[in-house]
C-alpha cells in the first residue's frame, strides 16, 4: 500500500493498471449495483484482502467512479485509468495514520495530471484540460468531502501506551510513615 507519508516518487502512468478491457466489457454488462460489486469484487480479489465491513464502502467508492465515467461518456482508456488513479488515491491516504487532506489531494492531482500530457514514458495525454477540471471537482465534492470519514474507517488506529517510572521517586500508592505525619 502506498502512503502519502511517503510520496516522493514521481506519478505513475495508470492506464489499464487494474481493470482491462474485458473486465470493463464484464462490468458494462451488470444490470444493478449488487451484481456490479459482486463481479467487480471477483475482478479485483477485494473479498478476501479487505475486511469484511470495509469492502461494501470500497465497492461503493468504486461503482459512484464507474458511474461518473459513464455519464461523463469516458472511453474505456479514461475509464480505467480514473479508476486507478482512485484507488490509488485511496489506499495511499488510508496508508498513512496522519490526517492529511492537501496532501492526499496534491497526489491526487499530481496522478491526473500526469495522465493529461503527452510525455512518454512518464506521462499521457488520456484527458482534456476540460475533463481533469470536471474530475477534480466531482472527486472535490465527493470523495473529499467525506475524508474525514474514509480515513476513520480505512486507517488503522494508532495507540500508544506509555509507562513511565521514575528510580529515585516512590510510586504514589506506597506512603512512608514521615509523609503521614507532615501531612
Amino acid at each position: 500500500m502506498v502512503s502519502v507519508c511517503e510520496l516522493t516518487k514521481k506519478s505513475q502512468v495508470c492506464l489499464w493498471r487494474d481493470l482491462t478491457v474485458q473486465d470493463l466489457d464484464v462490468l458494462q454488462k451488470t444490470n444493478h449495483i449488487e451484481e456490479f460489486h459482486r463481479t467487480l469484487s471477483q475482478i479485483l480479489g477485494i473479498e478476501g484482502s479487505v475486511s469484511e465491513w470495509h469492502a461494501p464502502i470500497l465497492l461503493d467508492l468504486f461503482y459512484y467512479t464507474w458511474r461518473f465515467c459513464q455519464r461523463c461518456r469516458f472511453s474505456k482508456e479514461q475509464t480505467s485509468c480514473l479508476f486507478s488513479i482512485v484507488k490509488d488515491t485511496h489506499s495511499a491516504c488510508a496508508g498513512c495514520a496522519v490526517g492529511n487532506p492537501d496532501d492526499c489531494f496534491r497526489h491526487f492531482q499530481e496522478l491526473l495530471r500526469c495522465h493529461a500530457v503527452h510525455r512518454p514514458p512518464f506521462s499521457v495525454n488520456l484527458f482534456t484540460q476540460q475533463q481533469i477540471e470536471h474530475i477534480s471537482g466531482y472527486f472535490l465534492n465527493t470523495y473529499f468531502r467525506h475524508f474525514k470519514l474514509y480515513k476513520y474507517v480505512f486507517t488503522p488506529q494508532v495507540r500508544l501506551d506509555l509507562d513511565i517510572s521514575y528510580n529515585s521517586i516512590p510510586e504514589p500508592g506506597i506512603r512512608r510513615d514521615q509523609d503521614m505525619f507532615d501531612a
